[in-house]
């Protein structure tokens, strides 16, 4: 009986940013296995067919668009795009991030700020902005939003990214009060640290003596799956959590309750 059970996002547009690695592919994987219909937003690069080789292999309907998310203009086309293909915009992952400058306040460079803030918060505005229009129209959706353990606390030499980070539990908790008498619902995720393209661009997974101090942080001393973050999105996305909006889920081995 329970594998005659209707996949749980059946027929369900899904629009992903950042979705060629890390969390945002496994959350589409889990997405596309699940019976959704999916749209990757991501900066094109060498593995773009490769991963939605992978990702079609669970759903053909799966798309990539190229698409910055610090630039309004190409978040625009990139939502019209999910529309013309499948009509509508049920599920929105915006998960899109970079890590950025390493630097205390005061030594921080306003480039490398801007970088940052520009990506992992004015990106996730953007796409809230015009998914919000879409699901409006419907009167339905779901919004997820990739936040993080610093989203709820600070951490030295990382001021733009736990910035932006706190930015995005602001607006997902003002948008969920918003919009909750339409129909829709938006949460975000806050992971503690993934083993992901993230930490190896963040020189974390390479350096032996970092990466044993950063697993140390967390009580259950390892580092995070992006499997374990696809799961909650899964959850958070489906019927499962039907009356949840404006709530952050810590997915962090511990890290929070220190």
């Amino acid at each position: 009986m329970i594998q005659n059970k209707m996949k749980r996002l059946e027929n369900k547009s899904v629009f992903i940013t950042g979705g060629l690695s890390g969390i945002g592919k496994e959350c589409a994987l889990a997405a596309a296995k699940e019976g959704a219909n999916i749209v990757i937003a991501d900066l094109n690069s060498e593995i773009t067919d490769k991963v939605m080789e992978v990702i079609r292999k669970e759903n053909s309907k799966a798309v990539f668009v190229e698409c910055d998310v610090a630039e309004y203009a190409q978040v625009q086309d990139a939502i019209h795009k999910t529309i013309s293909a499948f009509g509508t915009l049920d599920i929105a992952l915006n998960n899109a991030g970079i890590g950025g400058e390493a630097n205390k306040v005061g030594e921080m460079s306003v480039e490398g700020w801007l970088k940052v803030i520009n990506i992992n918060l004015n990106g996730v505005f953007y796409c809230m902005k015009l998914e919000l229009v879409q699901m409006s129209k419907q009167k339905s959706g779901v919004i997820v939003n990739m936040s993080s353990i610093l989203g709820k606390v600070g951490f030295a030499n990382s001021s733009n990214y736990v910035a932006a980070k706190h930015g995005i539990l602001g607006l997902t908790q003002t948008a969920a009060l918003e919009y909750a008498p339409e129909g829709i619902r938006i949460n975000a995720i806050c992971p503690g640290f993934i083993d992901t393209p993230l930490l190896s661009n963040a020189g974390i997974s390479e350096n032996t003596e970092l990466k044993k101090y950063i697993v140390g942080l967390h009580p259950v001393k390892r580092l995070g799956k992006s499997e374990e973050i696809a799961s909650v999105f899964i959850f958070l996305v489906s019927e499962d959590s039907s009356f949840m909006t404006g709530s952050a889920i810590d997915v962090d081995g511990g890290y929070l309750a220190q």
